[in-house]
């Protein structure tokens, strides 16, 4: 098994995929190798699988469990493909785990308390690239790793916009962000602290490093948000119900913005275009909506 699950490890790695992905599934098959890594992977039975995915339900960490099984899925499937198995054994444990209750990250919908989460960011006195961080993330609505990562390299400010690589998405796509006026100047403001360095936001400790992945919700716990209220990832959730319920923008539009790729694969043969000048008028809205929303002056509708 150990064999196979890091043939299969390092054939992700040469395909690119996010150093954080990586480090995740060898978490996650670290945790079964104990009992299975010199296991011949055809004579893996059904019990030895649920042997180790009830380990990690009995610490509680149920959707660990379910993803394990996945990833124990696309092993085996792997073994069959490189004629190392016969079949996904996998497939037979469907039912057997406890269903993890799903939890959705919390976000503010609401845009009279959007306002007042802006203007308590502009009141963060932590560190001073942070603050900019936390400015950021509701104009842009990128993903938090995105934002935390991004390298001065990947902005073009004469032509507004930031190129985040494939290697960074969890689509595994290149994705675009326009830079609106407001993001401009709080780019513009930043350069001096972190210009002459690879990351917008270096670590503290370590400068060739960037934040951690948990100084965003740190530093919004800091500002009073529990954890229930609002998180980094919010910000994404935030933009997504308030341009939807605008009635302003094509919803694909939205989705594009977002780097959400349609489940429905026929539709989404049919749905290939960017909309990214739509997308440049939205942001643009979008910018200015926050800007009045912390100023207090926006009007209801």
């Amino acid at each position: 098994f150990k064999v196979i699950s890091d043939e299969w490890l390092d054939r992700l790695t040469l395909e690119g995929r996010a150093t954080k992905t990586l480090a995740k599934l060898r978490w996650m098959i670290d945790i079964a190798t104990p009992v299975l890594g010199n296991r011949p992977i055809a004579d893996i039975t059904v019990p030895e699988l649920l042997q180790v995915l009830r380990s990690v339900e009995a610490r509680g960490r149920y959707e660990t469990a379910t993803r394990l099984r996945s990833t124990f899925g696309t092993i085996f499937r792997y073994a069959i493909a490189t004629g190392r198995a016969q079949r996904d054994i996998s497939a037979d444990l469907r039912g057997a785990l406890i269903t993890p209750k799903v939890k959705h990250r919390a976000a503010i919908l609401e845009p009279a308390a959007l306002g007042g989460l802006l203007r308590a960011i502009d009141t963060y006195d932590g560190q001073p690239t942070v603050r900019i961080a936390l400015q950021l993330a509701p104009h842009l609505f990128v993903r938090p790793g995105e934002l935390r990562m991004a390298e001065w390299a990947e902005f073009d400010l004469e032509a507004r916009l930031w190129v985040i690589p494939a290697a960074k998405t969890k689509m595994r796509r290149p994705h675009k962000a326009y830079l609106t006026n407001e993001v401009l100047a709080l780019l513009k403001k930043l350069r001096p602290m972190s210009g002459n360095g690879r990351y917008l936001f270096p670590s503290v400790r370590t400068p060739k490093r960037p934040i951690t992945d948990n100084t965003l919700n740190a530093s919004l716990r800091r500002l009073g948000y529990s954890s229930e209220e609002m998180t980094a990832h919010g910000f994404r959730a935030t933009a997504s119900t308030l341009l939807n319920e605008s009635r302003k923008w094509h919803p694909d539009a939205i989705e594009r913005q977002l780097a959400h790729v349609d489940g429905n694969k026929i539709r989404r043969a049919y749905a290939r275009g960017e909309h990214w000048d739509e997308r440049i008028k939205m942001m643009r809205f979008w910018s200015q909506y926050l800007i009045e929303l912390k100023k207090n002056t926006c009007e209801k509708n």
